[in-house]
């Protein structure tokens, strides 16, 4: 039983979640990644993680959505155009994300160089 999972078994791990086909459960799950990486992992082990936890929901959210009636594209030229623009949208993310965390980043090392505790970092509002 594996708790400790390095980041690029995480990231195997959640690709098996995205590229998953057919209904998930956790025990399925684990079985896939026990074939696929051979190493025995538990739910638990898995719920420890929150990319794993987060591509888990999302793909049970995916999931659900496909059960109930989707309202599918009148042609394969709309539906072939939305997937371009859920791809430009989808990249734009990915570089809006990559900036931010670059500025975490220079953030983080600026407020180490200050002096600045992460318990001051997470103080949180002042409430009125």
């Amino acid at each position: 039983m594996a708790k400790h999972l390095s980041n690029n078994e995480i990231k195997a791990i959640t690709n098996i979640i995205k590229t998953w086909d057919g209904k998930i459960t956790w025990d399925k799950l684990c079985e896939s990644i026990h074939k696929k990486l051979s190493r025995t992992i538990t739910r638990q082990s898995l719920s420890s993680h929150n990319e794993v936890v987060e591509a888990y929901r999302i793909k049970k959210n995916i999931l659900n959505l496909k059960a109930s009636d989707l309202k599918k594209p009148a042609n394969l030229a709309i539906a072939a155009q939305q997937i371009l623009n859920l791809k430009a949208e989808n990249d734009a993310l990915k570089s809006q994300n990559k900036r931010y965390k670059e500025q975490f980043t220079r953030w983080q090392y600026n407020a180490y160089r200050h002096g600045v505790s992460p318990e001051n970092l997470n103080q949180p509002f002042n409430q009125k």
